[in-house]
């Protein structure tokens, strides 16, 4: 019984010592899915009318089109599955590559963009009159996305829902920035808007200039990682052409050896893409 009590007078203590220690709240962290991320890079890359699960859909008909088509034409059906899996992976690098690019192109030319905005808001402008105008004066890279901005304000009239869709036509962290920044400062009003448009600029031209020479340097890794993932492949299929050359690999050995080549490649081509990626920035304002 005495040590039932000292238990509890202890707890006791113990949780009126803690009353004393303020909590910290704790940063509600936004995680980026999977499907967000692929939802990004068909946005980025103009892909309209796709979604992450049809692109799954159309990767694995291609896949199973190109292994059915290799089957038939070589009668080895591991090496049909090689190239089938191959083939379910193309749209993917396609899709990879149309969206680095022109967010390399987008990183280039919001400097200007922005550069747009502060002067229309140092000559009085109204900011959906400044956000409308750059479909017409702004980057051709941006003029689209601005373009349907002033086509639904025009519509609705309603500057937030069209700030909403902004954001989601572009999909990039600059886009979120600066749609986010012109919220606020229409909610609040304030006369530091100009100024923080033309640090964002600054800053947007310094980060577009740093990347720029990281991804000159890294070009030659990357090079290097899909020439090596690239070349067993195509000698593999050069192979194809010539008659009865596939028929050790219609075999548990040839399988094997197709096997462990598939993962050293993908293995060896993952390890040298992370040693020389260069992180992207988040989209932290969805």
């Amino acid at each position: 019984m005495g040590m039932l009590l000292g238990a509890t007078l202890g707890l006791g203590l113990a949780l009126v010592w803690d009353s004393f220690w303020p909590r910290r709240p704790r940063a509600r962290v936004t995680r980026t899915t999977w499907q967000d991320r692929v939802s990004d890079d068909l946005a980025v890359a103009r892909w309209s009318g796709v979604t992450p699960g049809g692109l799954v859909l159309a990767t694995a008909a291609l896949g199973v089109v190109t292994f059915v088509l290799t089957a038939g034409l070589t009668g080895v059906l591991p090496v049909a599955a090689a190239f089938g899996l191959i083939a379910s992976g193309l749209p993917w690098a396609v899709l990879s590559g149309t969206s680095r690019r022109r967010r390399s192109r987008l990183r280039d030319a919001w400097p200007d963009c922005v550069d747009h905005v502060a002067s229309g808001v140092r000559a009085g402008m109204a900011l959906p009159e400044a956000l409308a105008q750059l479909a017409v004066r702004g980057p051709e890279e941006l003029r689209p996305a601005f373009a349907g901005f002033a086509h639904d304000y025009r519509a609705t009239g309603r500057f937030h829902v069209s700030l909403d869709a902004l954001k989601e036509r572009l999909s990039d962290p600059v886009a979120d920035r600066l749609v986010e920044s012109l919220r606020i400062a229409r909610e609040v009003g304030g006369s530091d808007l100009g100024v923080v448009l033309r640090t964002l600029s600054s800053f947007l031209r310094e980060e577009a200039h740093t990347r720029s020479e990281m991804e000159a340097r890294q070009s030659w890794t990357v090079n290097a990682a899909r020439l090596g993932l690239a070349a067993p492949w195509i000698v593999l299929a050069m192979l194809a052409t010539r008659g009865d050359s596939l028929a050790a690999y219609n075999s548990t050995t040839g399988a094997l050896v197709l096997v462990l080549g598939g993962l050293v490649s993908v293995g060896a081509y993952l390890l040298m893409m992370r040693l020389g990626r260069i992180p992207q920035a988040e989209r932290v304002l969805r």
